[in-house]
């Protein structure tokens, strides 16, 4: 057994690949990275790390108890870090049932793979294992005006996305009570940053606005997230790998409430000053407002005080400084948007991703 390898699941995802990223930069340990490739799936967001010989990419679906098996017997890991997941709501509203089968029997089918290899373990490995189960906050629902999400927050969820989610948490914690495994949650605020796939709120409205196109707005704009840039985030779920305690809850929050109307608002300004427009008008004028979707929360707010006292992790982005680097990296990186509006990002797994990198 390897003391130093983490198999993490949706590593070629947003937040998987800039763990993976992360890892690689920051740490000695070894990667045994498995994505089944769905569209939000992308190799190209590894490319500076795939050909590293202490990074391991299987294609592979967390369905697969098989392919699972087989990458736990060979790699010997020393932990799981969870990620792979549906995650995009509006996507669950229209087609629910692809949520159900990767949140719910996916992590299902994680969790009794990792618990058969666990089992196997002499008893020191056994008790130096970790089970990271990677969640968010919209499990607990709706907030009013006051008021923040802490760990003893009762379930809520809304939507099919965070009724999924809460569900593969619930069968995480049940999996420590019932089999002792050792499983770590946490619960994060909305993410942004570089990489991430252009159907969510900020990089949608970074690549709408410059191809000239409307930036829609759900309702009136003033539904509050709490927003934690993508590397403050991944810092945080690999402090609580390694020091968390086992069948505790964590939340990780960015500390940076805004409604959708004011990111939008400040990344107008953001391209208004780093890219302007050709004839001299500002990107505000594209704002359109549309109708809300349904179940929309109206606020997410996380108290993250628990993490920043018992593991000493506090967010190193502001709001401002992290949608700056956010800004600058989409404009700085017109290929790798280019590849994903077009799928030529799928071409580029073809050409790039062959039997010799699977495990």
């Amino acid at each position: 057994m390897s003391l130093r390898t983490v198999l993490v699941t949706g590593g070629a995802g947003f937040i998987g690949s800039a763990l993976v990223r992360m890892l690689i930069a920051e740490s000695s340990w070894c990667i045994v990275n498995i994505d089944k490739l769905t569209y939000a799936g992308n190799l190209e967001s590894l490319s500076q790390v795939m050909n590293n010989p202490r990074q391991v990419f299987s294609r592979t679906d967390i369905c697969d108890r098989d392919a699972l098996d087989r990458l736990f017997a060979e790699h010997r890991p020393s932990g799981v870090i969870h990620l792979a997941a549906e995650s995009h709501v509006d996507r669950s509203i229209h087609g629910p049932a692809d949520f159900i089968g990767s949140n719910i029997v996916g992590t299902y089918t994680l969790l009794e793979a990792t618990r058969a290899y666990w089992m196997s373990l002499a008893t020191g490995d056994k008790s130096a294992f970790r089970f990271h189960h990677v969640s968010t906050d919209e499990v607990y629902g709706s907030l009013g005006a006051e008021g923040l999400f802490t760990e003893a927050t009762a379930y809520s969820p809304n939507s099919p996305y965070s009724a999924s989610k809460a569900s593969s948490d619930h069968l995480a914690r049940a999996w420590q009570q019932t089999y002792g495994l050792p499983v770590l949650v946490t619960n994060c605020s909305n993410n942004y940053g570089p990489y991430q796939f252009p159907e969510k709120l900020i990089p949608l409205m970074i690549l709408n606005a410059l191809r000239e196109k409307p930036l829609p707005i759900y309702g009136q704009g003033d539904n509050v997230r709490d927003w934690l840039y993508v590397d403050d985030h991944v810092r945080a779920l690999w402090r609580v790998f390694e020091k968390g305690l086992p069948g505790e809850t964590y939340n990780i929050g960015g500390h940076n409430e805004k409604t959708n109307l004011e990111v939008v608002d400040t990344l107008c300004a953001l391209l208004d000053e780093l890219r302007p427009r050709g004839d001299g008008r500002r990107y505000q004028e594209l704002k359109t407002f549309v109708a809300d979707r349904p179940g929309h929360d109206r606020r997410y707010a996380i108290d993250a005080s628990k993490i920043e006292h018992e593991l000493g992790w506090v967010p190193s982005e502001s709001f401002q400084s992290g949608l700056r680097k956010t800004v600058a990296w989409y404009l700085a990186n017109p290929d790798w948007i280019e590849h994903v509006v077009s799928g030529e990002y799928r071409s580029w797994v073809k050409q790039n991703y062959s039997d010799r990198n699977a495990a």
